[in-house]
C-alpha cells in the first residue's frame, strides 16, 4: 500500500511482492545455528528441560503475524496429549541408525518413518504415576 522498510533497513517500494520460503528458512544456519541441518528435538527445550518456544517469525511453521494459523494451539494441545499418552503407556526407544530423512509435501514428515521399539510399562510404574495405590 506504500513504501516500506524492514528492521534491517532493507527498503521496499509501494506493490513490491515479498516471499519467503518456510523450508528453507527452516534449515538456515544464520537462523538455526551450525547444527541446523540435524534432528535436534532439544533445541525446543530450555537447559532445565522446559519446552522453549520460537518467534511466529523465527518459526514460521504455523505463520505469523496477522494471518497466524488459527490451529496452531490445537495442534500444539494434540501433539503433547498423543506424546504423553505414548510416553505414559510405553517405553520408547528408537531404532538405532535409522535414517532421518524428511519427505516433501505439503505437510512435512519423514521418508521413512521413525522406526520405533514399544515396551509396555508395567501396571505398577503406571499406578506409581498415577499415584494410585
Amino acid at each position: 500500500m506504500e513504501d516500506d522498510i524492514f528492521p534491517n533497513g532493507i527498503k521496499l517500494k509501494k506493490g513490491t511482492k515479498v516471499i519467503y520460503a518456510i523450508y528453507s528458512m527452516g534449515r538456515m544456519e544464520n537462523i538455526w545455528g551450525k547444527d541446523c541441518l540435524e534432528f535436534n528435538p532439544e533445541r525446543w527445550l530450555t537447559k532445565d528441560g522446559h519446552f522453549m518456544s520460537e518467534s511466529a517469525y523465527k518459526f514460521t511453521a504455523f505463520n505469523g503475524g496477522p494471518r497466524l494459523c488459527l490451529g496452531k494451539d490445537f495442534a500444539y494441545y494434540q501433539m503433547k496429549y498423543v506424546a504423553a499418552s505414548i510416553i505414559f503407556r510405553y517405553h520408547v526407544k528408537v531404532f538405532e541408525n535409522h535414517p532421518i530423512v524428511p519427505k516433501l509435501s505439503l505437510t512435512l514428515y519423514m521418508k521413512h518413518g521413525l522406526k520405533v521399539n514399544l515396551h509396555r510399562r508395567c501396571d505398577e510404574e503406571i499406578h506409581k504415576y498415577l499415584k494410585v495405590s
